[in-house]
């Protein structure tokens, strides 16, 4: 059997950087513990009166040792931003990038997978549902880690201008995130990539056990890792990968009704199917608003989110301009409509036209949407739009934003799941509901 396999987390990035060595830390020749500063100085960390290029400390204990960061930023871009101190095992490696300290965690791949488990999900979740999450945790790691970057350039270079990444004109932007944007280290710690936040959302036995039991399992297709997505819900139908991010078709990432009956569901990519299928709340494993069940899934700030299977939201016509100008940087005026061109496989937009006063441009992929229209981002991009008290000059007073899901939608959906691990579902079978033709396979 292989080794357990390292993961490198950037945590934080920040012009200065508090935290505190609660054990003894070796740095160099020398051992340090307490309340630590460092700073960025002429693109060098600044720490202890010296200059470094970059700084390590390795924990004397590796199983018990751990470090905490002071005002940790979570909830990036997402309406519950907010900070909090966080502690962390493994090595804290401070780097420089872009006049800035990044703060990078390395450590063992299933000691991460200990605290993704409790920070994506309530770590008393019931143990199937954990036993999932932490297979395609633990696949989708280290599909990113083991990502042929070469091969996913030579793809991009074959599609046409409209279906690459950085996509730029005056009529059209097309963009997505993923973790490759990450270069320095190999996934980010917020919902960028996976929610890792450390020793400090509290672990369970249950966690542990469902860690221990699925120790090295990985989801397989076609001898490939699995790139197993997730989001808290899909709204009834899932996302296809290439919808969300770069235009690569997987064949365990395809549309599915998230229920029993998994073929029963409407071609959402048209416009009329889509619209009904928003406008009401079909069946569906992810529709539920039973308390307990949604209290394995969703953590304390996760909860201030009460609508996540249909919800609504509403701007005026000059909060819907000003939103826009702000969020995207450019000034279509006044908005006179909203119009979708693209829709995926659960409805979700990735295509949608912005016509404004000034100017008229189309904008994806799906979570460039969320973004051009929420102060944070929008629960998702599957929504229908209502315009509402129309002037002479064909400009709304209000614009009613009706929608379906929260996420990208594609992969598992951790609501569904919860709902099939309630119903009496083990671990492969909710994994293979969301990952179609896949194999559990153990690594090491």
């Amino acid at each position: 059997m292989c080794e357990v396999p390292r993961v490198r987390v950037g945590i934080m990035s920040e012009p200065a950087i508090d935290f505190v060595l609660n054990n003894d830390y070796r740095q160099g020749s020398s051992v340090y513990n307490g309340a630590q500063h460092a700073k960025c100085v002429n693109g060098k960390v600044e720490w202890n009166g010296e200059l470094y290029d970059s700084i390590c400390f390795e924990p004397l204990d590796e199983a018990s040792d751990s470090f905490t960061l002071v005002d940790v930023t979570i909830g990036v871009s997402f309406h519950w931003r907010r900070k909090e101190n966080q502690t962390f095992r493994g090595a804290l490696h401070i780097i420089v990038e872009d006049d800035k300290l990044t703060a990078v965690n390395i450590l063992s791949v299933e000691e991460y997978l200990l605290s993704v488990i409790s920070s994506e999900m309530s770590a008393k979740a019931s143990l199937e549902l954990l036993k999932a999450h932490a297979v395609i945790s633990r696949s989708w790691l280290l599909a990113q880690i083991n990502k042929d970057a070469s091969a996913l350039k030579e793809c991009c270079e074959n599609l046409n201008n409209a279906d690459k990444a950085a996509c730029d004109t005056p009529e059209l932007l097309i963009k997505w995130w993923d973790r490759d944007d990450h270069t320095n280290f190999d996934v980010c710690a917020d919902d960028h990539c996976q929610r890792y936040q450390g020793i400090t959302r509290a672990s369970t036995e249950a966690v542990r056990e469902a860690i221990k039991a699925t120790w090295g399992q990985v989801l397989m297709h076609g001898g490939h890792l699995c790139d197993a997505r997730f989001s808290k819900s899909c709204g009834g139908v899932f996302e296809e990968f290439e919808n969300c991010w770069e235009p690569q078709h997987h064949d365990y990432l395809v549309a599915r009704r998230d229920s029993e009956d998994e073929m029963d569901f409407p071609d959402l990519t048209r416009e009329d199917n889509a619209a009904e299928w928003i406008l009401s709340a079909p069946k569906a494993h992810c529709n539920t608003h039973d308390k307990e069940i949604l209290s394995q899934v969703l953590n304390d700030y996760d909860q201030e989110t009460t609508d996540f299977y249909r919800w609504s939201v509403e701007y005026s016509g000059e909060q819907i301009a000003d939103l826009i100008k702000r969020r995207t940087g450019d000034d279509y005026g006044r908005i006179r409509d909203l119009q979708p061109v693209a829709r995926g496989t659960s409805g979700r937009l990735y295509k949608l036209k912005v016509v404004g006063e000034k100017l008229t441009r189309t904008i994806g992929k799906e979570l460039t949407i969320r973004y051009a229209l929420s102060e944070s981002a929008l629960y998702s991009s599957a929504f229908v739009v209502e315009k509402h008290d129309i002037d002479a000059d064909g400009y709304p007073a209000k614009f009613v934003l009706r929608g379906a899901g929260w996420g990208h939608g594609v992969g598992l959906c951790q609501i569904g799941a919860a709902v099939m691990g309630a119903k009496g579902y083990d671990y492969q079978q909710i994994l293979l509901h969301y990952f179609i033709g896949a194999t559990i396979d153990k690594q090491y």
